[in-house]
This record gives C-alpha cells, sequence and structure tokens, in this order.
C-alpha cells in the first residue's frame, strides 16, 4: 500500500480500523489545556470529522499549557485556530469550529445524536452537567474530563465511571448531580493526586493586571478563584481522553 500520514497508524490498527475513523464523526467541547490535546491527537489518528466547541480566545496566560496557544494566535478564537491547525494535520478531515459557550442556553442547538463520540473538557459544571444529560439522551457516548488544574503528577490519571472516583471535588458535585437526573454511569478521566495550593493569588493578581484579549466577555477577572496549571498535566489528561475515544471507534472492526 502506498505510503501516506496514516502509514504508521495504519501499521498499527489496520486498514478496517483506519477507514471507521475516516467515516467517525467526534464532538470536542472546550479547546484549552485538555481538549486542544484531545482534538490534535484525534485529527492525527485520522479521525475525519470533528466539531469544535469553543468561545473563548487564546490569552498570554494560556501558552504554559495550550497546544494552540502561541505568541502569534494571542487573541484569535480557539474554535477557529484549532481548526485551521486540523487542516493543516489532515487537509481532507471536515472541520466544524463553533464560537459558543455550551451550556442549557444554547444546548437545544446542537443535536448530539449527529456524533459517534462526544468529549467533555468543560471546566464548568453546570456545562459539564448539560452535556453529560443531552449525550445521555442521545445515547452517544462520552467521556469526561475532570479537573487537571493545581497538580503536577501526570501519572496520576485513571479512566473510569465516575462513581467510582475518589479525591476530586469536580467529580464529588458531579456525582450528585448526575444522581439527581437519573444517570447511574458516565466515564471519566480523572487524576488522584490530591490539588496542591497556588504558591500566589491569581485571582488578585488577574484583577489588578488582566492581560486576556481586550473584547473578551468572561475575562479571568470575572471568576472568584484562577487555578495553577502545568505544560504536562492537561495535555496528558487530553491524550488520554483520545486515545479512549480512538478504542472505543474501532472496538468492532
Amino acid at each position: 500500500m502506498k505510503q501516506d500520514q496514516f502509514s504508521r497508524t495504519r501499521a498499527l490498527i489496520g486498514q478496517g480500523a483506519m477507514e471507521r475513523l475516516a467515516e467517525s464523526h467526534v464532538a470536542i467541547f472546550g479547546l484549552g489545556g485538555v481538549g486542544g490535546h484531545t482534538a490534535e491527537a484525534l485529527a492525527r489518528s485520522g479521525v475525519g470529522e470533528l466539531s469544535l466547541f469553543d468561545d473563548d480566545q487564546i490569552c498570554l496566560t494560556n501558552l504554559n499549557r495550550q497546544i494552540i496557544a502561541t505568541h502569534k494566535t494571542v487573541g484569535a478564537f480557539k474554535a477557529d485556530t484549532m481548526a485551521e491547525r486540523i487542516l493543516e494535520i489532515n487537509p481532507n478531515a471536515k472541520v466544524h469550529p463553533h464560537r459558543v459557550f455550551y451550556g442549557p442556553e444554547v444546548a437545544e442547538q446542537f443535536d448530539l445524536a449527529q456524533y459517534d463520540y462526544v468529549v467533555d473538557a468543560i471546566d464548568t459544571v453546570t456545562a459539564k452537567l448539560e452535556l453529560a444529560v443531552r449525550a445521555y439522551g442521545a445515547d452517544t457516548p462520552i467521556i469526561c474530563a475532570m479537573g487537571t488544574a493545581n497538580k503536577l503528577d501526570p501519572t496520576a490519571f485513571v479512566v473510569t465511571d465516575i462513581f467510582d472516583t475518589e479525591s476530586d471535588p469536580l467529580a464529588r458535585v458531579m456525582r450528585r448531580e448526575l444522581r439527581k437526573r437519573g444517570i447511574e454511569h458516565l466515564r471519566v478521566v480523572y487524576s488522584n493526586e490530591p490539588a496542591k495550593k497556588p504558591v500566589e493569588d491569581l485571582a488578585k493578581a488577574c484583577r489588578q493586571n488582566c492581560i486576556c484579549p481586550a473584547d473578551v466577555a468572561r475575562t479571568c477577572t470575572n471568576r472568584r478563584q484562577i487555578p495553577a496549571s502545568s505544560a504536562f498535566v492537561p495535555g496528558v489528561a487530553g491524550l488520554i481522553l483520545a486515545g479512549e475515544v480512538i478504542k472505543a471507534l474501532i472496538a468492532d472492526v
């Protein structure tokens, strides 16, 4: 077979699996430190169609962890920048960028049944719950990232059901709220590393010297807390998410 950009992946999983990936449509909600790495790994794996959801613009403080963040892209919309990057990787991919903050207000606009898999890399509880409930109702597979902020151990991630998680505050809130909504299972990637306390009050620093793009609606100054982060922990979580999606998509090939 003629060599191409997917030759080494094809050698590992086979032609049938590559065809399945090329026919698959995956939606990624959130394109920050976690979701950006997920989207890129899916594109490099040969997933043929990707829908990208994020209304945020790239900030200078994103450069420490977000794969699309460079000095050149500061101020650009994450969804558009990720879409451009994916097409540079695979010009044959179909990419649909959506500059939207996903939540109950806009959820009706997007039928999750059209996707073969949904990735939740959002950091807002309300949005995560909305996405989980709607994916469950659409019978669309979903995997969710739990918290990666304030952590330094990239080896501490576990893939499990959210009701088997421990020590993650976000997962604890999600478990309680999912039970109220009648959802008994949700596949997640979470870290069992205890969160560290930031040595600097970033919320105070941002309020005094905000460097978000000037036209951003939801700046850091509106947030009660701004977590610390590393270059490697969010990315590892994103790659694990991508790996789980790929394995699920080709499981029956």
